[in-house]
């Protein structure tokens, strides 16, 4: 297997959102962005789906080792190897690649965030250094790409921990801010024992009104000569939007499931998304 089919089926198995996401992009900027998609699966691997901390803290400062190699040219994992033949400037992007890092390494430290503010720190590190990374590889004024392409990749991790919510639970991560859980009287047990209630319901009606509204925002956002170039972005927001509709929909019964859009409406979400002007 070369390093362009490890990416593929690590970053983008058949059905799933990212795997349409990325078909929306040029031919040129798809394996690049697969890498990257590649990247960010392989470190939230290692943090959210190891059960020893110890053990992820040892994967980690492989991987932090690896990106160094790779920002010297001397990569040796398939998707190091993948990012090495596809970006244009690995040096100039080791520093955001280190940020990406960092950011999931704060689930190693932090499995309950106070408030919203310091929940924030982690939806920067990892969704919004992770859009920046994404949006500079497509973008035609790649210097100004952060300030517009942050705000949406924070949005977008949002939407994804409101999906994950009881899977991440099982796990002991609990991404709703504490004052929050307790301004609608709703306990960690309460989410870890999978408890609906009116005050759940509440709660979650919250999150999800926030979640959209800065995805909306962000879309909204993202300036008239970079929208073309942005596709896989857009596609990504039209389904997050679309998941967070279903998850209403369905009375945010997110604790015993992980409410997920089928395969064909996935295809025609993104690809509209990507065609709108």
């Amino acid at each position: 297997m070369n390093f362009d089919e490890y990416c593929q089926q690590k970053a983008a198995p058949p059905g799933s959102s990212s795997y349409y996401a990325l078909r929306q992009a040029s031919a040129a900027r798809q394996p690049l962005l697969t890498a990257l998609f590649a990247l960010r699966r392989e470190l939230e691997e290692t943090v959210k789906e190891t059960s020893d901390p110890t053990i992820g803290r040892t994967k980690l400062a492989w991987w932090q080792k690896e990106l160094a190699a790779l920002a010297a040219g001397e990569p040796s994992h398939p998707v190091s190897k993948a990012l090495a033949a596809y970006l244009p400037n690995v040096s100039a992007e080791y520093p955001a690649l280190q940020t990406l890092l960092a950011g999931f390494e704060m689930d190693l430290d932090q499995a309950r965030y106070l408030d919203y503010p310091n929940l924030r720190r982690y939806l920067q590190g990892v969704g919004g250094s992770f859009a920046a990374l994404v949006a500079r590889a497509t973008a035609t004024d790649p210097q100004q790409a952060s300030a517009w392409a942050a705000p949406l990749g924070e949005a977008l991790l949002q939407a994804q921990l409101i999906a994950d919510l009881g899977n991440d639970a099982r796990h002991g991560r609990i991404y709703v801010p504490i004052d929050e859980m307790q301004r609608f009287n709703v306990t960690a047990a309460d989410v870890i024992n999978r408890k609906y209630s009116d005050a759940f319901t509440e709660l979650m009606r919250f999150q999800t009104k926030r979640a959209r509204e800065a995805i909306t925002a962000a879309l909204a956002g993202i300036p008239a000569a970079e929208r073309r170039a942005q596709r896989t972005l857009r596609a990504l927001g039209a389904l997050a939007l679309a998941l967070l509709d279903e998850i209403e929909r369905d009375g945010y019964h997110v604790l015993h499931q992980r409410i997920a859009l089928t395969p064909v409406r996935k295809l025609w979400i993104a690809w509209r998304a990507a065609r709108q002007r």
